[in-house]
């Protein structure tokens, strides 16, 4: 099968792109870096010719909502147009879990909902993959407000997935029928993003003193906002296996 991917020279993408391979599938990889431009649509129809499938995995400023929504909503139509002329059958997108509670203040946020809306309401079928926040989110987190020494991090629960079990989801889902949206994927365990952030830098070596604060990013995430729901597919590997392979 002819599979495209977005977002191709990215963590998520990179890894799916590998899982397609291994599977025999024929992957054009989608990337600025490798000459085709979302944002123009430039280099997209002929990346395209003969594609059946599309896995839209591309991050985007997060900054600030505006340009936020402006990014993932040029990206997305000029993707999804590209699609329709190529007769592309299938669009997978890779979201977020929560996406539905507009959190106040995540200019990221923001831009899935945009990206969300328009693919629901596009010309090519699709599914939407919502994920819960990667294993080394926190310690992303961290790198968001660490000075001298010290990072504030929110104290809220998540449900963290690793990366290599997205894209595995991703390649299996892009091969199949259209499915709407997808249940939330999320990794076996939960745990406090400040643990997570301290045991992750520490796992890398890194002297830095995390701080709890509800100041901090996400801190005004209601509780249980970023958690999946009930009928969440639970991809196998845990923060403990992933964090164990950092060492």
């Amino acid at each position: 099968m002819r599979i495209a991917v977005a977002g191709a020279t990215g963590n998520i993408g990179a890894l799916t792109v590998a899982a397609l391979e291994r599977d025999g599938h024929d992957v054009v990889r989608i990337s600025r870096s490798l000459g085709v431009d979302l944002t123009t649509g430039e280099g997209l129809d002929a990346a395209l010719a003969g594609v059946e499938a599309v896995v839209d995995a591309t991050n985007g400023p997060s900054a600030d909502a505006e340009e936020a929504v402006a990014f993932f909503g040029t990206a997305t139509r000029h993707l999804l147009a590209a699609e329709e002329r190529a007769g592309v059958r299938h669009h997978v997108l890779l979201s977020i879990v929560g996406m539905e509670r507009p959190f106040e203040g995540n200019a990221h946020y923001a831009g899935k909902r945009e990206q969300e809306r328009l693919v629901s309401e596009g010309p090519v079928p699709w599914t939407i993959v919502p994920a819960t926040q990667f294993h080394d989110f926190a310690e992303l987190v961290a790198g968001w407000t660490e000075k001298d020494g010290t990072a504030a991090v929110a104290p809220v629960v998540v449900q963290p997935v690793a990366p290599a079990d997205v894209a595995e989801v991703l390649a299996e889902v892009v091969t199949g029928a259209p499915q709407g949206r997808y249940p939330d994927l999320a990794g076996p365990d939960r745990h406090d993003l400040v643990d997570m952030a301290r045991r992750t830098l520490a796992a890398r070596g890194s002297t830095v003193e995390v701080v709890p604060s509800t100041s901090a990013p996400l801190g005004a995430v209601p509780a249980g906002g970023l958690l999946p729901g009930e009928r969440a597919r639970i991809a196998p590997t845990t923060f403990d296996a992933w964090l164990a392979g950092l060492r």
